[in-house]
């Protein structure tokens, strides 16, 4: 693996990142491409298509495996334009503005490459730097396009005549089929969970073994909350001979997207846990892997092959990113929900764009939107909410449910279906309204059912409208995007350039709204994270939630003793925005010292 910069860009909903790499992969930007709906993927890849000359042959939904084909089709045609664009700046000249200076200007300072092009820079022999800009030239390589499957998300259809599809046909794994057959050289993220068909399934391709050099053409990473997490499915999958490349740690709460909190852990001291045992846990997997591997006749690896260790959520400064690189030893980090506010890297419509670039910090929250019951982080301005208040208003609360891949209820149908459908949210309200209940308890649950919203259509509708791609399942207005609260700390539009500048400290883009330390900011989410779930579970209470409250709490605490232990080495070697955490997390550990876990009360 070859990564040249020092952070990469994560995953971004349906469709804010879904042609990534062909606005920064040519730059040496690896990003990641969501592959779950290959309806959108499908019209990107005709508007992409013909717009750079491309034979375009539409795959037809009822063509057999037409899922899987489309993702396929798409990351092919992902690879042969980044590798087109490639090779357009290899052959540029080192003109100011052009593409191939851009290159190595956005280069980490401490870059060896950097360094041989300042050299070439400063060269007044001709024929030496001619040599240098020949070095150059070769030195260029594309950023990863890398794919993102959320591994919850596995529907089996049926059959008209009401029979379930084969199992190789489910959601989860015709998009791990369509880019294991893809030409990519690169590799896919797994998030959101443990999916043991999933991870069985994986196996079957022959891209994620050793080669007869030990390479690896396509890779796993893994996308986890803590260390425990990583170590079992690590393990899991080297017992299949699938080494893991990347352990992605994602902050539960400081994150864009759905929202997958720990039970208190906080991102410090899970850092702390993989800079302690990485080592260790890179040899039993590897261990296991060589073995399962020669177990079945396989090629093992000779050596014991790099496993990165990367993190992602709520950065905001230069110094946060390069001390989170050096004090926990990591190879990278993520930086995801600033881009929405770069139109040279993401998708958002212009509507949407100026929402986020003038937006206030209480814009950005913790919903319950998601169909599938995990918090979702909202933006408040986002066109979805107005589209699903007035339905409501106007007594048709609910969405048309086409593309299906959230559909998991089966409390009043036999086939599973989608919480955020006509169908469900009627069938619900009328349950309500028959209960009998006090007025704020109908409020407060009505409000509940209503709140879900569309993501499938919604959150890949501003690729459409940025692109100006008709479709009729994908209102104008009902944009959906999924912002980290991270945001809150950035405004208006910035370049690709600038917000590169940013995070390796050439350049400052952020507001001026005041901002404690990622660590600090993450602490603050899980405090409030807490008291909603004491209130949630206050009527309900049995002994396991009793010992997860305590749990979390307990957790806070320990976690804010940590950041006292490390607030000095997070001061060292700062210029800038560099807040003391002490008094902070002083007053936070009074607060969560006074939160009281209701009793639990235990029959006689």
């Amino acid at each position: 693996m070859n990564y040249i910069h020092d952070f990469h860009i994560p995953v971004m909903g349906l469709s804010f990142s879904v042609d990534t790499p062909l606005k920064v992969a040519h730059f040496g930007i690896s990003s990641v491409v969501s592959i779950m709906e290959e309806d959108l993927l499908e019209m990107m890849r005709e508007h992409h298509s013909k717009k750079n000359g491309i034979p375009f042959e539409p795959i037809d939904k009822k063509e057999f495996d037409s899922r899987a084909k489309r993702i396929t089709a798409y990351c092919n045609v992902l690879d042969q334009l980044v590798t087109r664009n490639i090779e357009r700046i290899r052959n540029q000249e080192f003109t100011f503005g052009s593409d191939i200076v851009k290159y190595f200007e956005l280069l980490p300072e401490l870059s060896p490459v950097k360094a041989k092009y300042r050299e070439m820079l400063l060269c007044t022999d001709q024929d030496k730097r001619s040599a240098l800009e020949g070095d150059l030239r070769k030195a260029i390589v594309p950023g990863y396009i890398d794919v993102n499957i959320m591994s919850k998300v596995d529907n089996l259809g049926a059959t008209k005549t009401g029979e379930p599809l084969p199992v190789e046909q489910s959601d989860a794994l015709t998009a791990l089929r369509g880019y294991a057959q893809s030409v990519l050289n690169s590799s896919i993220v797994f998030s959101a969970g443990y999916n043991p068909r999933l991870y069985n399934y994986i196996a079957a391709f022959e891209d994620f073994y050793p080669n007869a050099n030990g390479m690896l053409k396509k890779r796993v990473i893994l996308k986890v909350s803590d260390y425990r997490s990583a170590v079992v499915q690590g393990k899991i999958l080297a017992k299949k001979g699938i080494w893991v490349s990347e352990f992605r740690i994602e902050s539960g709460l400081n994150c864009g997207g759905h929202a997958f909190a720990t039970d208190g852990l906080l991102c410090g001291p899970i850092l702390q846990s993989f800079k302690e045992n990485r080592h260790s846990m890179r040899e039993e997997l590897f261990a296991l892997c060589n073995a399962s591997l020669e177990a079945t006749g396989r090629i093992t690896f000779s050596d014991l092959p790099m496993q990165r260790i990367t993190y992602q959520g709520g950065i905001g400064t230069a110094h946060e990113q390069q001390f989170l690189i050096d004090f926990y030893e990591l190879d990278g980090t993520g930086w995801g929900s600033p881009f929405l506010l770069v139109p040279e890297a993401t998708n958002v419509d212009d509507s949407t764009l100026n929402a986020l670039a003038t937006a206030e910090p209480d814009d950005y929250y913790l919903s319950g939107a998601s169909p599938l019951g995990i918090p979702f982080n909202h933006f408040r301005k986002s066109g979805s909410q107005k589209l699903r208040d007035d339905r409501v208003a106007a007594g048709k609360p609910g969405n048309p449910c086409v593309k299906k891949l959230l559909i998991s209820n089966t409390e009043y149908t036999q086939e599973p279906i989608c919480t955020s459908s006509i169908k469900y949210q009627r069938l619900k309200l009328d349950e309500l309204k028959q209960a009998g209940l006090p007025e704020e308890e109908y409020k407060k649950r009505f409000a509940a059912v209503v709140e879900k919203d569309c993501l499938c259509t919604g959150l890949g509708t501003t690729a459409l409208l940025k692109n100006d791609i008709v479709n009729k399942q994908h209102k104008p207005e009902g944009v959906i995007i999924c912002p980290g609260p991270n945001l809150a700390y950035f405004s208006g539009t910035i370049t690709l350039a600038q917000m590169i500048d940013h995070i390796y400290g050439r350049t400052n883009v952020r507001n001026s709204v005041e901002r404690a330390s990622l660590f600090v900011n993450e602490l603050v989410l899980y405090v409030k994270y807490l008291h909603k779930e004491i209130d949630r579970n206050a009527l309900t209470l049995n002994q396991n939630t009793f010992r997860t409250l305590n749990a979390f709490k307990t957790n806070l605490l320990s976690g804010i003793e940590y950041y006292k232990s490390i607030n000095a080495d997070f001061l060292k070697n700062c210029t800038y925005e560099c807040p003391d955490m002490i008094a902070d997390l002083e007053r936070y550990a009074k607060d969560v010292l006074a939160i009281e876990i209701p009793s639990l009360v235990i029959a006689s």
